[in-house]
This record gives structure tokens, sequence and C-alpha cells, in this order.
């Protein structure tokens, strides 16, 4: 029987696609050979590429709306520098809500200077800071829509005149926004699409080439825009899981449909937390909370050994929270079933029962 998959990354996916996956890595659109041995340049790959760009565009609601979809190499972390390349002239903002905010910030500040218009770091990034100001002339501000790590989540985007750009890694394709403001976004693909490898990017064309400087080609996102995502070879299994989850999400109604069971999720949990006196959050704002990642303490630590031997007995994994954090962090990813989350809450009565 299948564990219940509370992993940060890499995610839990349907099994469904990994049914599939499976079943391509040994015979692949019935060619008898394997998906990891065609080539990328085949009719047959090429097909998965195109639908998974073009999926990711649909489900954001942006086809026909100057966006072009990328799924590249090197995770979010080379999007740190990518990004900085090809947008950073003079000028930037950034948001500072964690450790990905953080290395996002060390990058961009090699090609040029930065504005941190607001930071949580006084708090462990235990909340997302609000009422903050963002210079009117600079080439783009950048925030993290949701920190794994601490488990807060923007919930109110900033209005700006800027060029916006968002590290969506962790909640990509989870609830419903207006994607369309912004202007780039980045997802690892490995916390929420599909198996780590690849990363996508969803730009407007429109705000590219506007800086001085030449850009090493693997990281110009023109030229991964004129050779369709395929300049050099692809991670082509990633790319192929990522093509089925977004078919998955698609098929049972996308994003509004996936939302609510999100919500539900969460809600159920963080009822859990605030009821149980055995727990306390790790946010300091309810309203912070990420849907995605919910962090979580003991308040009596002598109880640690008996409910870590509970929830692995219940077929838990993953709860573990991180270093920077301790804990618990239970990340329930879209692909997470709903039936998981009953069973963590189920354990924390228990452990209530027995304490």
């Amino acid at each position: 029987m299948k564990k219940h998959n509370f992993s940060a990354g890499p995610c839990v996916l349907p099994q469904s696609v990994l049914q599939q996956a499976s079943q391509a890595v040994l015979n692949f659109n019935n060619l008898d050979l394997s998906l990891i041995e065609i080539s990328h340049r085949s009719t047959d790959f090429v097909a998965v590429m195109e639908k998974a760009r073009s999926l990711a565009l649909e489900l954001l609601g942006l086809q026909n709306k100057g966006y072009q979809a990328l799924f590249l190499q090197g995770g979010a972390s080379t999007q740190f520098l990518a990004v900085a390349y090809n947008l950073l002239e003079k000028k930037a903002a950034y948001l500072n809500t964690g450790t990905w905010s953080n290395k996002a910030i060390k990058e961009a500040k090699l090609f040029g200077e930065l504005i941190e218009v607001a930071s949580s770091k006084d708090h462990n990034f235990n909340y997302i800071p609000k009422n903050y100001s963002i210079p009117e002339k600079v080439d783009y501000f950048h925030c993290t829509s949701n920190n794994t790590i601490f488990g807060t989540q923007i919930k109110e985007f900033p209005s700006t005149n800027n060029v916006l750009v968002c590290d969506m890694s962790s909640d990509i394709f989870s609830r419903q926004l207006d994607f369309s403001k912004f202007d780039l976004i980045y997802a690892g693909a490995q916390k929420n699409m599909g198996p780590a490898g690849t990363t996508l990017v969803v730009v407007k064309e429109e705000i590219l080439g506007k800086v001085s400087r030449d850009i090493p080609s693997m990281l110009d996102y023109r030229v991964h825009i004129g050779k369709d995502s395929m300049f050099n070879t692809p991670a082509v299994f990633p790319v192929y899981v990522s093509m089925l989850t977004l078919q998955w999400l698609k098929d049972m109604g996308g994003i509004p449909e996936i939302e609510k069971v999100n919500n539900k999720k969460a809600e159920i949990l963080y009822n859990e937390i605030d009821r149980n006196p055995l727990f306390e959050g790790f946010v300091s704002n309810k309203e912070d909370r990420s849907a995605m990642n919910a962090t979580f303490n003991l308040t009596n630590n002598t109880l640690q050994k008996t409910f870590d031997n509970l929830w692995k007995e219940a077929g838990i994994n993953g709860l573990n929270g991180h270093r920077s954090v301790g804990g618990y962090r239970a990340s329930m990813y879209n692909a997470l079933p709903l039936e998981s989350v009953q069973v963590l809450v189920d354990v924390m009565q228990e452990l209530e029962k027995k304490a």
C-alpha cells in the first residue's frame, strides 16, 4: 500500500500519472522503445513538449496573450540567475520572505543594484510583510509566492507598474490567480508538477531584449523561445511526467477544481493544529498560512518520540520539518489525497488521547 506522502519535494504525484510514466519507460507510444531511449527530436517527443507547453499556458489562462512556456533545466536556482541576466539593467526590487528569496537576491546582486523592499527575517520568516512600497523605476519586482520551508504564502500580490516576476515553485497550478498580472513566472517541477529535472518558465515576450549585456545562450530566454524549448537536449522524462500531470489536472477541472480540494485539505489540518493543545502553528498570522506547506510544532517536546512512532506506523512519510524551523511540515500538494490529511489528523488526535 502506498504511503501518505507529505514530502516537501520531490512531490507526491497522481497514481495514474505514475502508472502511465512507468509504461512509457518500458514502451512509449507502442514504439517498442523506451521514452528515455528515443530521440528528443523525434515526432513522438516533440509532440510531448508541444503539449506540455500548451497545457501550461491553457491552465494558467495565458494562451494567445503574448506569453511563452518553456521547460528548461537547472531548477529554480538557475532561474535566480537567468531572471537577472535577462531583465536587470540597473536596479531591481525584491521582497524577502525566506530562504529561496535570499538565494534569488544573492544571485541578482551580481548584475546590478537591488532594493529589498521588505523582509520577514526579523521573525525567522514566519509572516508575509505587508504595506511595503515598490519604487517606481526599477527593472522588475521579484517575489516568492509560497515559502516551502517556513509555510507562508502570499495571498494578495502588490499592484505595480513594474515588470512583475514570481517564483511559484511550490504552489504553481494550486490556486486561482490572475496570472496575466505576472510578466514572468518560474517554477521547479518537483514541488507540484513532476519529478526533479525540469523547470517551467512562463514569460511575456515583450519584456525581453531590453538589457544591454550579452547573455549566454543557455540563459537567454529568447534563444529557448526560438528553439521551442529544444535548444539543447531537454529533460525528457521530467517533461513527459509534467505533461501527464498537467493533463490530469485539466481532466479534473483545472485550477478552480483543485483549489477547492487544496482549501479543504488545509482547512482540515489547520483546524486540528488550532484545536489540539499539543500542537501550535509556526506561522504567526493565520492569513499568511500556506495551503501547500503547513508547519507546526509540538507544545510538549517530550511527546516527540511517541508522535513520531504514531505517524510512521500510520504509513505517513516526509513529515519532519526543515532544519531551519524544526518541528513538522505537512506538504499538501495537488496530488496528495484528502484521505492522507485525515490520516494525519487522526494521528494527532490519537496522540492527544495518549498524553
